[in-house]
């Protein structure tokens, strides 16, 4: 419990070591996360003398075209988030990380083919019934969290089926992405644009950070996910973007009026549907005897 608790706490907490890094641009921020993260897991799989899964992944190229995909997702998804925290939408961010089990119950049955049971389409269509209210208050989709949901929501579902476990697949995703990054920050150093050579030395260490940032919830997560039921883990999950939404309200002051609220309140009710009939799922149906 306290491998995921930590995990969601960390990754709730994103936005202050995000915004200690608003000087940098967005995107050079996901270039530095994909080099750094590279570093780090390299250096744990050689502290784990943990490489034989190399060679077998190189020789499997549907192996390597999904997670291709995959961290293609991931980076959009990072980038998004970077760029949301940096331009004061950490509450839209924060939507997209509560509507993400609903999306996850939606693309389970778009793709895999699950049956839906009534509850849980009627918590898909309160939270459907959130997103319109949000939109007609707003005058424009909430963009930023369904495309959050939908990219996040996607490289879970790609994950789920992949052959590499957790440590294994993020230095497989950072080292498909990591020519792209190097190519980015040489197109921006040649541009007058790399920030990292002119930083003072906390922005540089901050940015040399984003590699431990990004690895270590994703490591205490696994964690977690081996220890304690799924159910409880579904539960836990809340507790990333409720930090994220009370980091925006009240630490950087973002707009939250009554009418936003509302909408958020029926993704909330939806959420709690689901919920509570995922832990009646596991704790209260019996088997019947013999």
């Amino acid at each position: 419990m306290l491998f995921a608790a930590g995990a969601y706490i960390l990754w709730g907490l994103l936005p202050i070591y995000l915004k200690a890094l608003q000087a940098v641009g967005s995107f050079e921020i996901m270039l530095h996360r994909i080099v750094w993260s590279l570093a780090f897991v390299l250096i744990l799989l050689a502290a784990r003398r943990q490489w034989a899964w190399i060679g077998e992944t190189l020789r499997r190229p549907k192996v390597l075209g999904g997670f291709a995909a995959s961290a293609l997702l991931l980076s959009v998804n990072w980038f998004l988030y970077i760029w949301s925290v940096n331009n004061d939408h950490v509450i839209d961010a924060s939507l997209g990380y509560f509507m993400n089990p609903l999306v996850n119950v939606l693309l389970g049955f778009l793709v895999l083919g699950e049956r839906l049971r009534r509850i849980q389409w009627a918590a898909v269509s309160l939270a459907a019934a959130g997103v319109a209210w949000l939109t007609w208050q707003g005058g424009q989709l909430p963009w930023i969290g369904l495309t959050l949901a939908l990219t996040f929501g996607t490289y879970g579902l790609l994950r789920k089926t992949a052959a590499l476990g957790p440590l294994e697949g993020l230095s497989l995703e950072t080292m498909l992405l990591f020519p792209v990054a190097v190519i980015g920050l040489i197109v921006l150093t040649l541009q007058g644009h790399n920030s990292f050579a002119a930083a003072p030395a906390a922005t540089q260490w901050l940015l040399v950070a984003a590699g431990p940032v990004t690895a270590i919830p994703l490591l205490l997560f696994a964690a977690g996910a081996r220890r304690i039921p799924l159910s409880a883990l579904g539960l836990m999950q809340y507790i990333g973007p409720s930090l994220q939404l009370l980091l925006g309200v009240w630490l950087y002051h973002e707009p939250f009026n009554a009418a936003r609220l509302f909408g958020f309140a029926l993704i909330w009710t939806a959420l709690a549907i689901y919920s509570i009939d995922s832990l009646w799922r596991a704790y209260g149906v019996k088997k019947p005897a013999g």
